[in-house]
């Protein structure tokens, strides 16, 4: 199992993400991402799913038309993790790729 980071090591980790917060009430790391339309969106999407999937790690998110929100935490470990800010760092590249 993975374990959780310390509250400095999250504090680096988050900071060296592009655009991610950490959200203390939630316990997770979280980002918005803006795209043209829905289409674009469902795409990203798409591409993250796949990735999140040869990961064995999954977010947790939403859609609603252009808008993609993205919150990432480890559920069995009870917070964020090194695989948390792994998935969020490939997500951001993907996102730079889109």
């Amino acid at each position: 199992m993975a374990e959780r980071l310390s509250p400095a090591e999250r504090e680096v980790a988050v900071a060296a993400l592009d655009g991610w917060r950490y959200d203390a009430a939630a316990g997770t790391i979280t980002r918005d991402f803006r795209f043209a339309d829905f289409s674009a969106a469902f795409g990203f999407m798409t591409r993250v799913a796949l990735l999140a999937e040869r990961a064995g790690h999954h977010p947790d998110w939403s859609n609603s038309y252009n808008r993609v929100s993205i919150a990432l935490a480890t559920h069995s470990a009870g917070g964020l993790t090194r695989k948390d800010v792994d998935l969020a760092a490939a997500i951001d590249r993907l996102f730079a790729d889109a």
